[in-house]
């Protein structure tokens, strides 16, 4: 591990609660926090960053794990007619839109023509939130996507602190292994005894039947009915059973962003 992490976070994003989580868990390790404007992603990383919370899109040469999905609202007046609406859909709606969204490139400087009652913007909750206006509200825009939040990082800046990172976002518990779960660009897979695929002879020595307990238990149960319905004793076909098809599909190629593919 290098002795110092610096992560990076766009207007809006708060990575608190994943810090005080590396902070107890990591002492040894510094967490660096950076605040950068949305147009700075690819600067920072180029720069001291190792890692950045951003909005889609990023850049492609980018690895990149989707978060979340931020809410897209439209930042009205107080005593706008749009106000006792519980969501407004643009479309239908006689008003002057000063920024369509999705993200306006200068937040405070939008909302303060919204505040003088030019018109009204649609941007995310979260920066509506941060700017904090109080003759302000804000309305679920009908039908919008909303825009994603990324972790992102260079394949260059790839370390064992950057693993060790994304298992805090994604919530790996201290006392877990990384895994297939921890595979960035995607979601993550349940984590249970179902996942781990079984092993031949973990549960017998004597030949195929030692493959999947369950399987064989079965076949015998079936092997007992045919000979009561036909009389004969039939074969258990207990090798064959013991092979999950599950197990094959454990062997899927990392996904975009995972170490895996270095």
């Amino acid at each position: 591990m290098t002795e110092a992490l610096t992560i990076a976070f766009v207007p809006g994003v708060s990575p608190a609660k994943w810090a005080r989580v590396w902070r107890e868990r990591f002492p040894d390790v510094e967490l660096r926090l950076r605040p950068i404007g949305a147009d700075e992603v690819d600067e920072t990383l180029a720069g001291e960053a190792d890692m950045v919370f951003a909005r889609e899109p990023v850049a492609e040469v980018h690895n990149a794990i989707p978060l979340w999905t931020e809410t897209a609202v439209v930042a009205m007046p107080k005593d706008s007619s749009l106000a006792d609406r519980a969501e407004v859909d643009l479309t239908t709606t006689d008003v002057h839109v000063v920024d369509a969204g999705p993200v306006p490139a200068d937040v405070d400087a939008t909302l303060d023509l919204v505040e003088a009652n030019v018109g009204v913007a649609v941007l995310p909750q979260s920066l509506f939130r941060a700017a904090s206006r109080k003759d302000l509200v804000a309305r679920t825009l009908a039908g919008a996507p909303g825009t994603r939040i990324l972790l992102a990082w260079r394949t260059e800046d790839a370390s064992e602190s950057t693993e060790e990172f994304i298992g805090v976002v994604r919530g790996r518990t201290a006392n877990s292994s990384r895994g297939g779960q921890d595979q960035p660009g995607g979601t993550d897979r349940a984590d249970g005894t179902g996942s781990r695929p079984s092993t031949a002879g973990s549960g017998s020595s004597s030949g195929s039947g030692s493959r999947g307990g369950k399987a064989t238990a079965a076949n015998s149960r079936t092997t007992a009915k045919r000979g009561a319905t036909k009389g004969t004793s039939g074969k258990t076909g207990g090798g064959k059973a013991g092979r999950g098809k599950v197990q094959r599909g454990m062997k899927g190629k990392p996904k975009r962003g995972s170490k895996g593919n270095r």
